[in-house]
């Protein structure tokens, strides 16, 4: 399938046929009709709770009704042992608004809005990209349909997760022009929600991006504002006694469903205290490296590069980043999908084989990883347990090889 940027001239040099173009988007649309079909299908037929459980959400809607009840629970109590909320007060009241509806209208809106979030993320990607009319449309089903099978969305929607919407609200803050004054506030409020989209201050601070990054500051430090006034007792808890440092919290640092850093480390060392050290130090690195990347891209127009690679970062260096976490994913694949079309010769069949490859790593084969379901033997079985964070340091050096020909041509070229 082929498929001209708008407004810039092929790498090839020459326009694809009429009748390519013609197809590209019947093609695109059928295949993501029967991806979503295939989906729609699984969740029917499959057994109860297979396919959506809603666990996450069902923490979410006990956090809500619990702010609006008896808020000084909100951090002891527990859904089940080790189960408790740990986002901040001010997603507590987002949660207490969501509390007022049915539980079962709560969890099937929560599926419907988290799919259009999907959807919505890539629109505004393909578009920050520079497609436009039917080729922005058929780009946009294109990848929809490979990333709905892709695992960290599958078990995003499986357990009611909010990663989906964060990411919408990110993509569409990203993608506003710069002369709006309130351009990065829609970060803000999502860091206010979970607190790794902080990363993009230091990223906007690297790009020169100085007004975007205090209108991050400002709608974050707002949302603590707002839970204390709302939730004094608990904010006090949460912010003042350093509950919300504490990677455990959360949940087992070591297990195999947390892809990131720490996590890695901590399962090849077998312990997270010694391996704690050992990950501040590859943490700092990687993200001065990544950060750096992503505002080399930025300053170069390559935007969406930009605060993907930003995004990658905060994944790899985050203490907890599980695999619904990495739903990112999905605007990656865009990217990859828009520089092979770019791009001429072996360099196209090169990013094609890359989207491919990526797409495929974090399929929704199973349960991740592979060698907890599959036993795999020795080294493979280790790749297996830690697959999301080796393709996400691969797309890093990517990104930062990228930033590197930026910095030493003035240019993007092609591979």
């Amino acid at each position: 399938m082929a498929l001209a940027r708008p407004g810039l001239k092929r790498a090839s040099g020459a326009e694809p046929p009429s009748r390519q173009r013609a197809l590209a988007l019947p093609v695109a649309a059928g295949v993501c009709a029967l991806a979503l079909a295939a989906y729609l299908v699984g969740v029917i037929l499959r057994h109860p709770g297979q396919m959506l459980d809603w666990y996450d959400l069902e923490v979410y809607n006990h956090a809500g009704l619990i702010a609006r009840s008896s808020p000084r629970r909100l951090y002891t109590w527990q859904l089940y042992p080790g189960i408790k909320f740990t986002y901040t007060p001010f997603a507590a009241l987002v949660f207490a608004g969501c509390s007022l509806l049915p539980w079962a209208v709560l969890r099937w809106l929560m599926t419907v809005t988290s799919l259009a979030a999907l959807g919505v993320t890539l629109w505004l990607t393909v578009g920050a990209l520079g497609w436009r009319g039917r080729q922005r449309a058929a780009l946009l089903a294109g990848v929809a349909a490979a990333s709905l099978w892709t695992e960290p969305v599958q078990r995003a929607l499986h357990l009611g997760q909010v990663e989906l919407l964060l990411m919408a609200l990110i993509a569409w803050d990203m993608g506003q022009p710069d002369r709006r004054w309130w351009k990065g506030a829609g970060v803000g409020v999502a860091a206010g929600i979970k607190l790794i989209p902080l990363v993009f201050i230091g990223y906007l601070v690297l790009a020169g991006k100085l007004r975007q990054a205090v209108a991050v500051t400002a709608a974050f430090l707002g949302t603590i504002v707002i839970g204390f006034a709302f939730l004094p007792h608990t904010s006090a808890k949460y912010w003042l006694t350093g509950y919300f440092v504490h990677p455990g919290n959360v949940g087992a640092v070591r297990s195999l469903l947390n892809q990131s850093l720490l996590g890695l480390v901590a399962r090849g060392m077998g312990s997270v205290r010694h391996a704690t050290p050992v990950w501040l130090a590859v943490a700092v690195l990687i993200g001065l490296l990544g950060l750096a990347a992503a505002a080399v891209l930025d300053r170069a127009g390559r935007t969406v590069a930009g605060w993907l690679t930003c995004a990658l970062v905060g994944l790899l260096c985050s203490p907890i980043s599980w695999d619904q976490h990495w739903v990112w994913v999905a605007p990656a694949i865009a990217l990859l999908a828009d520089t092979a079309l770019r791009a001429r010769g072996t360099a196209r069949w090169a990013w094609w084989g890359l989207a491919v490859a990526v797409a495929a790593l974090l399929g929704a084969w199973g349960s991740l990883p592979l060698g907890e379901v599959h036993p795999l033997p020795g080294s493979l079985r280790e790749l297996s347990w830690n697959s999301f964070v080796e393709v996400g340091l691969g797309l890093l050096a990517v990104a930062i090889g990228a930033a590197w020909r930026v910095r030493r041509h003035g240019r993007m070229p092609a591979l």
